[in-house]
């Protein structure tokens, strides 16, 4: 009998192993960004040494350049106005989402969420993790054209037309 018991045991551990295995990971969608740390471009690559002929060093390598900022988009180059433009409410099956944009030195600044869905408690237990991810990702596109986030599509979908609807009110 204690064979038969530490076979059953072996069995449903296996079992439990290949269960778990199989388990899908969860979404990275709704885990806060973790920012990982860049090495510096001076520690990186040493600078050329300068030659008196002014050529590049030699050894076959061309320097590798600087890196360089990228300067801030000014209003004529994004084509957008500053101010706070408010953009149409979109009607989904779940409720309504309207957001109202704020550009300032032609670039999004802010996105406020002025309705979403939350007639529901589910409804609003998903716009409330939902809704800062969107914001997240306009802000990091600097458009309406967004990921949607995976179980609030309706939500992911009408805040982007929302945002898109008071862009267009913000172009020049």
């Amino acid at each position: 009998m204690p064979y038969r018991a530490a076979v059953t045991l072996a069995a449903t551990a296996a079992a439990l192993m290949l269960l778990l295995s199989f388990r899908t990971p969860p979404s990275t969608s709704l885990l806060p960004a973790v920012a990982t740390p860049t090495p510096s471009a001076s520690a990186a690559t040493p600078a050329p040494s300068a030659t008196p002929s002014g050529a590049p060093p030699s050894g076959g390598a061309s320097p590798t350049p600087a890196a360089t900022q990228t300067p801030t988009p000014t209003p004529s180059s994004t084509g957008l106005k500053n101010g706070t433009f408010t953009g149409s409410a979109v009607s989904n099956p779940f409720g309504n989402v309207q957001v109202q944009v704020v550009v300032a030195g032609g670039r999004i600044t802010d996105v406020k969420a002025l309705q979403y869905p939350t007639a529901h408690a589910q409804s609003a237990y998903i716009s409330s993790i939902v809704v800062p991810e969107l914001r997240t990702e306009v802000l990091q596109a600097q458009s309406a054209r967004i990921n949607l986030i995976s179980g609030a599509t309706y939500t992911s979908e009408g805040y982007a037309q929302s945002v898109q609807s008071a862009l267009d009110q913000a172009h020049a």
